[in-house]
């Protein structure tokens, strides 16, 4: 398979200037049916080989200061500091970077990636947000470590990336009493579908949890992973399949 030029997504939000930030789409890349063009996972049943080449030609196409800080995700809540860990060998669903040029990344395939940045462009983190992460608090926990390491109270943005969409994503009646056992407000995130199943809005969610924890700049939420079939991998609608990556760093 020939090199193509990728086909990337970045958010339309006011923080252009100091933090880069891009979703991959499928396009592009060397990877083999079911994982064609550009998977960038190594987990998921792909040839290591061309993992490799796609990851290689991500960071030429980008021109990355440095190799993407990969993780093992688990949906959980385990947020790291990206400056400090090596690619590939970290079991956590959020990291975050407050160094110009360190490349927090994580892929998905139905899950939302999450972008939280601060505002003055001194910090930004990246989260693997798929209903399990929403339900145990992956967001609150994410912006409590990096407003920890704020000394004055920046005003934090977020961008939520190409996720399932409310249309198509499918839940059980337990997901959606397990988020209004937390917050009754979340209800609104959830449509009766069928006799003992919903129709979840991940955005939603997100949107609702982040505003609660005083993030009210959110941008993004407009991609269904499972509609597009051309441009986004999706797990729900083809498995074994690939996975995109979100990439965010200082600049």
């Amino acid at each position: 398979m020939s090199e193509s030029r990728l086909d990337l997504i970045r958010p339309a939000w006011p923080l252009q200037h100091c933090v880069e930030v891009v979703t991959t789409t499928r396009q592009g890349g060397f990877s083999r049916s079911p994982y064609h063009a550009l998977n960038l996972a190594l987990h998921v049943g792909d040839d290591q080989t061309s993992v490799e080449r796609n990851r290689a030609l991500l960071k030429q196409q980008l021109e990355l200061p440095q190799d993407p800080k990969w993780l093992q995700q688990v949906h959980a809540t385990t947020v790291v500091h990206a400056d400090q860990l090596t690619p590939d060998e970290t079991q956590a669903d959020a990291s975050y970077s407050q160094q110009a040029g360190t490349v927090c990344a994580i892929l998905s395939a139905d899950c939302m990636p999450v972008v939280l940045a601060a505002c003055d462009g001194s910090c930004v983190a990246v989260v693997h947000a798929g209903w399990r992460g929403l339900a145990a608090g992956i967001l609150q926990n994410t912006l409590a470590v990096i407003r920890s390491k704020q000394t004055t109270n920046i005003e934090f943005y977020a961008w939520l990336g190409p996720a399932i969409g409310p249309q198509v994503f499918e839940v059980g009646a337990e997901v959606r009493t397990e988020f209004i056992e937390y917050d009754a407000h979340l209800a609104c995130a959830f449509r009766e579908h069928h006799k003992h199943s919903y129709l979840c809005d991940l955005y939603l969610l997100a949107q609702h949890i982040l505003a609660a924890a005083d993030v009210n700049k959110v941008f993004g939420g407009e991609y269904c992973t499972y509609s597009d079939k051309n441009r986004f991998f999706s797990y729900r609608r083809t498995a074994p399949t690939g996975r995109m990556a979100t990439l965010a760093y200082l600049k």
